[in-house]
């Protein structure tokens, strides 16, 4: 009968270094400055040490330029490779932004701009 001792443990990760290769950051010390200020969430709960331990299984959720990315980790990487290869690593659950209206009419030129400037001055 065999105990809990011998059982394999899940492999574990440092979770800047993952943010790294699957290639969210561009470099190692972007992604622990992301972490360390506290913009990284694991499992919904902040996460505030760069040395975090993650797991396939985790869900994380951070900022990335204008959006917030939510994503699952699928498996941990041995090297930061090519971009393929990175995307094998997590399960994109980012929501779909809102579309935005398109534009109605031609784009208003500097004279449209005037005239509406001086339609708003005349106001009361």
């Amino acid at each position: 009968m065999a105990d809990a001792a011998d059982t394999p443990a899940a492999p574990k990760g440092r979770l800047d270094k993952w943010l790294w290769q699957a290639r969210f950051f561009k470099s190692r010390s972007i992604a622990a400055a992301q972490v360390s200020s506290g913009h990284v969430r694991v499992n919904a709960a902040k996460a505030t040490k760069t040395s975090t331990q993650i797991t396939p299984g985790d869900v994380l959720t951070f900022p990335q330029g204008r959006q917030i990315r939510v994503v699952r980790i699928e498996a941990l990487a041995k090297r930061r490779g090519p971009a393929a290869e990175a995307q094998t690593l997590y399960t994109d659950l980012t929501p779909e932004p809102e579309p935005v209206a398109p534009r109605v009419g031609p784009r208003p030129t500097k004279k449209d701009r005037r005239d509406m400037q001086a339609l708003r001055d005349d106001e009361p």
